[in-house]
């Protein structure tokens, strides 16, 4: 099990890994099924479902709502009340860390002919919410915020009515938000995507018998859609998860690693192109569609291409590839470098994680420039152990450990519990993989 929350952990560099890994389910479907299992009819069975803290949030949220769920072995038994049949929650929910869960269950509760309030830890508190609220209220729903920014949010749903709307910043969450809002909604509801983002929600609905239409940047959903359980569904290993170890395999001198069941839909694995336009091909077998999702084996090895070329992110790439910059940055620190643009978005998220990408990297000895929007970091370097100020973001802990793998001396996290987040065993797994 990881530490708990606020311990600080040691990690010595390493010469090895080797082994098989089996990755926790992926957490941004794993959301989405719960989602949508809830307000379905019938039951689903959703194996795989991630045992991150974020998961969890959502879970607790659904029964506080009034949908009845069982955690199982190996998953979540979902039994659905209905697009109509949620509840008011007798007290405030509670998303914790989890952007994800706040944002989707927005949409949901702006349909619902009731009032609910929903907050989160600090962090959350701090991350905005205007982006959803604005097109939420076009659509009819009253709700209240903090600043008219921030969590907690009042919402008072019902008599919602389609619109068409451009987020001014791509966002996959955004996207879902208005879609699941589109199923309460009179008439068509339709999200113009700056960039593509990831396509999650538009398939999951297609399982559970939505008609979406996607043309171009538009994807729409028509109102009071009714939504059938496909009875069991499987959620893929998580791809963002799994760039932890692809980046290690890389680094580690001697290295044999599998990552088994990785989902890998094109709307998530960015990190692929980016390292394929640099020169390096991770090698994918057993290839496979698993409840309408691509998923297969990822291998890295000591035959495995390394990068030749710096490491490029910008536009649409960027977007795709949003929560793996901070292991891309101590990737590209390794070999040729790396330079990330188009990544204003990273400010916002659990941290600023591009002010705490830099200040590691430079406690580690590496050279980084910052930009507003981005950062570029020179090839060739090398790190030194330091001390590493996670401010409880998973993926800068998660990077910055396999950063210690190769690094001169030991390398403490101060708070190596907050990979409960999406990676609730990664240290264990660490442990396993260096033998």
């Amino acid at each position: 099990m990881a530490a708990e929350s606020g311990i600080a952990r040691r990690l010595e560099p390493v010469r090895r890994l080797r082994g098989k890994v089996s990755l926790p389910g992926d957490k941004s479907i794993s959301h989405r099924m719960a989602i949508l299992a809830a307000i379905a009819e019938g039951e689903t069975f959703i194996e795989g479902y991630s045992e991150s803290a974020d998961c969890a949030a959502t879970l607790d949220c659904l029964r506080r709502l009034g949908a009845s769920l069982q955690v199982a072995d190996g998953g979540v038994r979902i039994r659905g009340v209905g697009r109509t049949g949620l509840q008011p929650s007798a007290e405030m929910l509670d998303a914790a860390n989890s952007g994800t869960t706040i944002r989707l269950l927005a949409g949901i509760l702006a349909g619902q002919p009731f009032e609910t309030s929903i907050t989160g830890d600090a962090s959350l508190r701090r991350r905005p919410m205007r982006r959803i609220i604005e097109p939420l209220r076009q659509m009819g729903a009253t709700i209240s915020a903090t600043d008219d920014n921030l969590a907690p949010l009042t919402i008072r749903g019902g008599a919602l009515r389609g619109i068409t709307y451009e987020p001014p910043v791509a966002s996959a969450q955004v996207k879902s938000c208005l879609l699941l809002a589109g199923l309460f909604a009179e008439g068509e509801t339709t999200v113009l995507e700056p960039v593509p983002t990831r396509d999650h929600t538009e398939r999951l609905l297609r399982a559970f018998g939505v008609s979406v239409t996607c043309r171009g940047a538009a994807r729409t959903v028509s109102g009071h859609s009714r939504l059938q359980s496909p009875g069991r569904l499987r959620a893929p290993g998580d791809f963002s998860a799994a760039a932890f170890w692809l980046a290690a395999g890389l680094m580690v001198e001697s290295a044999e690693l599998v990552l088994e069941d990785v989902g890998l839909n094109p709307t998530r694995t960015g990190l692929l192109t980016v390292l394929r336009e640099a020169g390096c091909a991770i090698e994918v077998v057993n290839e496979r569609l698993v409840g309408g999702e691509p998923i297969g084996d990822l291998q890295v090895n000591a035959g495995t291409p390394r990068p030749s070329q710096p490491l490029r992110l910008k536009g649409a790439l960027t977007a795709n590839a949003i929560d793996e910059v901070p292991v891309l940055a101590v990737l590209g620190a390794c070999f040729h470098g790396v330079d990330v643009a188009d990544a204003s978005e990273l400010r916002v998220k659990e941290s600023d994680r591009l002010a705490l990408i830099v200040r590691n990297l430079r406690a580690m000895g590496v050279e980084v420039e910052e930009r507003a929007d981005g950062l570029t970091v020179p090839g060739g370097q090398h790190f030194r152990g330091a001390s590493i100020e996670t401010a409880g973001d998973h993926r800068i802990a998660m990077a910055f450990a396999v950063a210690a793998l190769v690094a001169d001396g030991p390398t403490t996290l101060d708070d190596a519990g907050c990979v409960g987040v999406s990676f609730p065993n990664f240290f264990t797994v660490l442990e396993q993989l260096r033998g």
